[in-house]
């Protein structure tokens, strides 16, 4: 096998845990070096290969490097930018095969979600179609926990856990104060279409009456009525409600109750702020006391409280990504395969990128409650060991201590430039 370079980039809404993968893939390169040469890392994704913006990851040190596994965030920078079809934009991949051919890249790895397989996937057509011989293996990550196949997604786990711990603790504030002062809490989280996110805040309620007393999913149809006569209910029974709302819930009629207006790169919709819309309705109908909190990045970017599970795995699928191109196998990503829950045991697997590219894995029926605001047994079983164990980043004066790597520039060699 000729050596030749690798190219890792980041794509997506960045986790507490994508430079685990980082972490994972380029300490297991770095330990064949006879089979690969040097890991250059794409400046803001996807973009860094087409504008030839490298990083040349041998320049830092292997405790650097480490201390990546316990970073939150995208090192590298991350990226929302979309290929579309060689057919249609034919000069993106020809560009992406000269700044290849220009740097001996050989081996291309895409840390992202469902859009950023579909782009690895792309990615892994271009060799034959143009005649450039590149190895492309996608490696999972996203909060959402919505990518098929994997059993789960490296970045959920601890956003799960951030989430639980989250509404537990403000529902021991509202209930301390819920006799004369506020009675609602509404706390909203991540989850465009699916309630996985929504659904990790049930694992605080261990018995009857614990928080969150009400759980809204996106793939429940938001009924208004229903909704206001459930939290009158817990107020009167409990004193108070606590409330976990995904930002992706709709009306009757398809709409997101909170959608922005806007669109990103990818072209979905710009969400946030159903919460305060969620409470305003509570306010109106019923005239109790609330608060809100919009969980957003705080979610995705606590590192601070992530899952030991969730790291691990990360860490494992970077290395695994690096198994499988040295294996020779193109155009697949490594996956998470549950062996167990009762002990929770697990092994990576691998899955085609045709399969996995713009699919998404919604909460099965069978996980939510009939009445549509809880979760059932099954999804707790599912959840669980995703949250469990503790890896704390090292802590100096009180903050936690992360790394910010040189990410020292590839000397450019092509003398056209590209424009995004």
């Amino acid at each position: 096998m000729t050596k030749r370079n690798a190219f890792y980039a980041q794509s997506g809404g960045v986790t507490a845990v994508i430079n685990a993968s980082a972490c994972g893939l380029i300490e297991t390169a770095r330990k064949h070096k006879n089979k690969i040469g040097k890991v250059y890392a794409g400046r803001n994704g996807i973009i860094g290969a087409l504008t030839e913006d490298l990083i040349d990851t041998s320049k830092e040190t292997a405790r650097s490097i480490a201390a990546l596994r316990h970073t939150p965030s995208g090192a590298f920078g991350s990226c929302r930018y979309k290929l579309k079809g060689l057919e249609e934009d034919k000069a993106q991949y020809e560009r992406l095969i000269e700044v290849f051919k220009a740097h001996d890249i050989g081996y291309f790895f895409y840390n992202g979600g469902g859009d950023s397989q579909d782009t690895a996937n792309k990615v892994s057509q271009i060799g034959a179609k143009l005649g450039y011989p590149i190895t492309c293996v996608g490696i999972p990550k996203t909060v959402d926990n919505d990518l098929p196949i994997t059993d789960n997604c490296p970045g959920f786990g601890s956003v799960a856990k951030y989430v639980a711990v989250s509404i537990r603790e403000a529902a021991f504030d509202v209930a301390s104060m819920a006799k004369t002062s506020t009675k609602i809490f509404v706390m909203e989280v991540m989850g465009r279409h699916a309630g996985w996110i929504a659904a990790a805040g049930g694992l605080a309620a261990e018995k009857k009456g614990d928080a969150p007393h009400i759980i809204l999913f996106p793939e429940i149809v938001f009924d208004k009525a229903a909704f206001l006569k459930r939290v009158d209910q817990c107020v009167k029974k409990y004193g108070y409600c606590a409330i976990v709302v995904s930002e992706g819930i709709k009306n009757p009629e398809g709409q997101f109750l909170a959608e922005a207006g806007g669109r990103d790169s990818f072209g979905h919709a710009q969400l946030g702020g159903v919460a305060p819309v969620v409470a305003q309705m509570i306010k109106d109908e019923h005239g109790y006391k609330y608060h809100w909190a919009v969980a957003d990045y705080l979610q995705r970017a606590a590192r601070h409280i992530a899952s030991k599970t969730d790291v691990e795995q990360a860490y494992a699928l970077g290395k695994a990504a690096v198994q499988l191109a040295l294996k020779g196998q193109n155009a697949v990503m490594p996956t998470i395969v549950r062996k167990s829950n009762k002990p929770y045991k697990w092994t990576t697997g691998v899955a085609k990128l045709s399969a996995v590219a713009n699919v998404e894995k919604m909460m099965p029926k069978n996980y939510i409650t009939k009445d549509g605001f809880g979760i059932t047994e099954r999804c707790r079983t599912y959840l669980q060991p995703l949250i469990k164990g503790e890896d704390y980043p090292p802590y100096k004066n009180g903050l936690p201590q992360y790394v910010v790597l040189k990410n020292v520039a590839v000397p450019k060699k092509l003398k056209k430039k590209f424009t995004i």
